[in-house]
């Protein structure tokens, strides 16, 4: 007997949690036919060479809703591990939508998760009314990996609402027609239900989005109807409201299977502790609740490779230039003082000072510096040197000949309280927004980061316990039955790493999105390869033009 595909020699960590093995896997069609020892030759080898083999990571919150239309590689999460990404989170989709309402809903995607409103209406095909339509057009696309859908509270509520939705209650009878909808868009496929609470989710007039400010009714009168539908319910919170805000969670999955939410670590120990209390006590009364957090500090990148620096005179004439002409004009004594003048005597001076606090060096080689202390951040270095931090900006952009970025980092500030929050059987790593905030910021690798820092440099996990967080944790969240595993007859979405080499690229600013919109992509090192239902879709760090993906629909 021959196989379509063997693994050979792998440290094989099967995503359930126990104990690595070595061995083979052999994979027939999209499956994978055997673990262990496999005499069969394969048609195609994989020697591992003894490193690991674990199921494709899952990412739980990723906004590549639009980037589907013209990136079916759906990168950068594909460089990480990913075989499989959710869409729909925070609320926001492009299902259900009427033709005339295409301009609001991508209007509103590109002010919540700066993905341009442009491409959003030139890149996707805009074939579909009903959700179930949108994942039938996905599926056409054909995705490198597999994608599943959340339906959002925007798009559901202005289908049914209009424009009263933005800011108005609903009546009953509307209450009634959302939650219908909301469940017919589960039947149809979408693997649950997404809303966001938070003031900070904002409509391009500056109203807040659709569903913000729903009463507790409505949410409760959604979580019902999908509950029933068998979906889950996925929420961003209004963080200042954090106890309402809990419970109504709590609400939603004592009538779902399952309840997610996006935690932001915060920095008080006793709210911290009443989190875990208030989540555990949850999960007792066997309610299915999970959060996803960034394992590492989010934030935006700014450096001279990037148009990120601050607003005055003399640095939007910085911003005008390209690279080598900012670094000549750097070099201007004369120029350099007005540059750190503007800023250091400016109206904002003492806040814009203090902000460097949180804005550290990303490193000059291949792998990003994400883990630096209070002592490295460049407020620090500043003091060091006796310089204003704008000057210290500007030595270490020269001395690098502008390659130096910097973390400009906005929360889970402090990694020891990440890990407190990560050590909880509540709190996994994700949360990556990957699609979304493009042209600031990129957290996609957060699965990367989770293997090189947490398990191989803190040893907060074991390898074993990191793989099944990022993998049957998430399988089963979205009652994936057939994935999340490596066991024989489970789909073959499977990654070959080099846990020693494994770690984040510096992300690097392209322009490559419709009508040459700019993104950051971020690549990783320590691939050996990936591949989603039996296709080779990565090969040592590199896409191999495979694209095998599948829509995965909820199945009730």
């Amino acid at each position: 007997m021959t196989h379509d595909l063997v693994i050979r020699n792998a440290n094989i960590v099967d995503g359930t949690g126990s104990t690595p093995y070595a061995g083979d896997i052999a994979i027939d069609g999209d499956s994978i036919a055997a673990l262990g020892q496999v005499d069969a030759e394969g048609r195609e080898e994989i020697d591992a060479d003894g490193h690991a083999a674990t199921p494709g990571f899952i990412d739980m919150h990723t906004h590549m809703d639009a980037q589907i239309g013209w990136d079916p590689a759906l990168t950068s999460v594909t460089w990480h591990g990913v075989t499989t990404a959710l869409f729909g989170n925070c609320g926001v989709t492009f299902a259900p939508c009427r033709a005339e309402d295409r301009e609001f809903l991508a209007g509103m995607m590109e002010t919540v998760e700066d993905i341009p409103k442009k491409a959003i209406l030139s890149g996707l095909p805009w074939d579909w009314e009903s959700f179930g339509g949108y994942l039938d057009s996905v599926e056409r696309l054909g995705p490198m990996i597999n994608v599943a859908g959340l339906v959002g509270h925007c798009a559901t509520r202005f289908y049914v609402m209009g424009e009263r939705s933005v800011e108005e209650p609903a009546t009953p009878e509307e209450i009634r027609q959302i939650a219908e909808l909301a469940g017919q868009s589960v039947k149809e496929g979408a693997v649950g239900f997404s809303t966001s609470r938070t003031m900070a989710h904002r409509l391009p007039d500056g109203r807040s989005i659709p569903g913000t400010f729903a009463k507790a009714e409505e949410v409760r009168a959604i979580a019902e109807a999908v509950g029933k539908a068998g979906g889950i319910m996925q929420t961003v919170m209004n963080f200042p409201d954090v106890e309402k805000e809990m419970a109504l969670i709590g609400d939603g999955a004592a009538m779902c299977r399952a309840a997610i939410f996006s935690e932001v670590v915060n920095p008080s120990p006793d709210m911290r502790k009443q989190r875990n209390e208030t989540v555990r006590q949850f999960r007792e009364e066997g309610k299915n609740i999970t959060a996803f957090t960034v394992p590492r500090s989010a934030g935006g990148i700014g450096g001279l490779t990037t148009p990120h620096f601050w607003h005055t005179p003399s640095w939007n004439k910085l911003r005008e230039m390209d690279l080598e002409t900012r670094l000549e004009a750097l070099r201007d004594s004369e120029f350099r003082t007005q540059l750190v003048d503007e800023v250091s005597n400016g109206e904002h001076a003492e806040r814009i000072k203090q902000q460097t606090r949180s804005w550290y060096p990303m490193g000059t080689t291949e792998r990003a510096y994400y883990t630096g202390g209070p002592d490295e951040s460049l407020y620090a270095i500043a003091e060091a040197a006796g310089e204003h931090p704008v000057e210290t900006w500007i030595r270490l952009g020269l001395e690098s000949n502008g390659q130096v970025r910097f973390h400009m980092r906005l929360f889970n500030m402090n990694l020891d309280d990440v890990a407190e929050v990560l050590s909880t059987d509540w709190g996994m790593p994700g949360l990556g927004d990957a699609g979304a905030h493009v042209s600031g910021m990129i957290d996609a690798g957060w699965a990367t980061f989770t293997l090189s820092h947490w398990h191989r440099d803190r040893g907060l996990y074991t390898l074993e316990e990191a793989v099944r967080r990022m993998t049957s944790v998430p399988a089963d969240i979205l009652a994936l039955q057939d994935r999340g595993t490596l066991a024989v007859g489970k789909k073959a979405d499977i990654n070959v790493i080099d846990i020693d080499q494994v770690a984040e690229c510096q992300p690097v600013l392209v322009n490559d999105f419709p009508h040459g919109a700019r993104r950051f992509i971020q690549r990783a090192v320590g691939y050996q390869a990936t591949i989603c239902n039996g296709q080779i879709i990565l090969r040592n760090d590199e896409h191999t033009g495979a694209c095998s993906g599948a829509v995965l629909r909820n199945l009730g």
